[in-house]
């Protein structure tokens, strides 16, 4: 017999950039690279992990979750 595989979907989350790293601690500009995000207005979708959303509520003023429709 062959074995059903399940395909399960991973959650996924949307963030765009909306605040400018420039004088901004070099801690948060390599949590933004890290986040796939460097020039403004850029969006990034990630997987919906514990670390990604620390990630996103340590630069939560420079970011926007963008809700999928």
């Amino acid at each position: 017999m062959a074995k059903a595989t399940q395909k399960t979907e991973a959650k996924t989350v949307t963030v765009q950039q909306i605040g400018s790293p420039i004088r901004r601690p070099a801690e948060q500009r390599a949590t933004l690279i890290g986040l796939g995000l460097n020039k403004m207005h850029r969006t990034s979708t990630l997987e919906d992990t514990p670390s990604v959303r620390g990630m996103i509520r340590a630069v939560q003023h420079l970011v926007r979750v963008v809700e999928e429709k």
